[in-house]
């Protein structure tokens, strides 16, 4: 028996298509992942605490708000599944998704597999993870816990600008850790930091070691020229150094970006291939944030609606052209 709609993936963009297609009696099947890139089901935000911008919740902890979608969704009639998809068969329709020992055929599948912020695995860094360690300023930077302190950011590019930029609203100060003697940043970016009285560049510097009792307090930072060890007082670390778009089950049969980002048509959830659509993380690597992600899941799911009711039956090709 074919599905009339799959949604691979279980964070604010997969709840929300879930949602809004179980309301529009679609019987929608999710899968949300098991451990899948190593995340918990309910993607990135289930490795964060304070949750403080998204509308309706003051503040609420970043696995009580994923439990909240969860329970939203099976209650709209969503069918949840923990389970990972192995592989997806886009050639043809029905589609087929592959999981385990069983393979199911579905008319639509919304893609939400998120993206998963790139680490360093240096020592300490799991210990302090989101006890001042993270990779979202924009996210976690105005938790009281990052207020007035002196803060990290490690990476080179637009994003570590960017970040360094919005913290100096909470911070005491900020030291940006490149690990070359310049920046991947553009000019405009890099002229932001670099006049900012409140950011300090520290030139050709590598984390070695994040350290404290229960929170973050100091980092071990190497000069990669001189080898010469030192430590540095920090109240928060910030990563930037990139994410990893989910998208490695997908064999190379959607259309990618040069990053490995699903490319869909602007302002849309389309895809090259009719059918299929994708939300969230795994389409955006600009704003990245829960509430974004929850918008494009309603719309995934209402083009996914539109999709079925205009094209039941049909390969037709017109949807495509991103």
């Amino acid at each position: 028996m074919s599905e009339n709609v799959i949604i691979i993936g279980s964070g604010p963009a997969g709840h929300a298509a879930a949602i809004y297609t179980a309301r529009a009696k679609l019987n929608p099947l999710m899968f949300e992942g098991f451990m899948a890139g190593g995340v918990a089901a309910g993607g990135q935000l289930t490795t964060t605490t304070d949750v403080e911008n998204y509308p309706g919740f003051e503040a609420i902890s970043g696995p009580e708000l994923m439990e909240k979608m969860r329970k939203q969704s099976l209650r709209c009639g969503t069918r949840i599944e923990t389970l990972t998809v192995d592989s997806v068969n886009l050639s043809q329709q029905p589609f087929s998704v592959t999981v385990g020992d069983k393979t199911y055929e579905t008319k639509i599948i919304i893609i939400a597999t998120g993206a998963t912020a790139k680490r360093l695995q240096a020592p300490g860094e799991d210990l302090f993870w989101q006890k001042g360690i993270s990779a979202c300023a924009v996210c976690d930077g105005a938790l009281p816990l990052f207020r007035d302190k002196h803060l990290v950011v490690i990476g080179g590019g637009d994003t570590a600008c960017e970040e360094a930029t919005f913290l100096t609203h909470f911070a005491s100060k900020i030291s940006i850790l490149v690990r070359r003697d310049k920046m991947r940043a553009s000019k405009t970016m890099q002229e932001r930091v670099l006049t900012n009285k409140k950011i300090e560049m520290v030139w050709d510097t590598v984390l070695v070691e994040a350290m404290g009792n229960k929170m973050l307090t100091h980092l071990k930072i190497k000069n990669v020229k001189t080898n010469k060890e030192s430590t540095l007082e920090a109240g928060g670390l910030f990563y930037a150094i990139g994410h990893t778009p989910n998208t490695e089950f997908l064999s190379g049969q959607l259309e990618l970006d040069e990053t490995g980002y699903v490319k869909t048509r602007p302002g849309a959830t389309l895809t090259n291939i009719p059918g299929v659509f994708a939300c969230g993380d795994v389409q955006d690597k600009t704003y990245r944030q829960a509430v974004t992600a929850a918008g494009s899941g309603c719309m995934a799911a209402l083009e996914a609606e539109r999709y079925l009711s205009e094209k039941p039956h049909s390969n037709d090709k017109s949807n495509s052209g991103i």
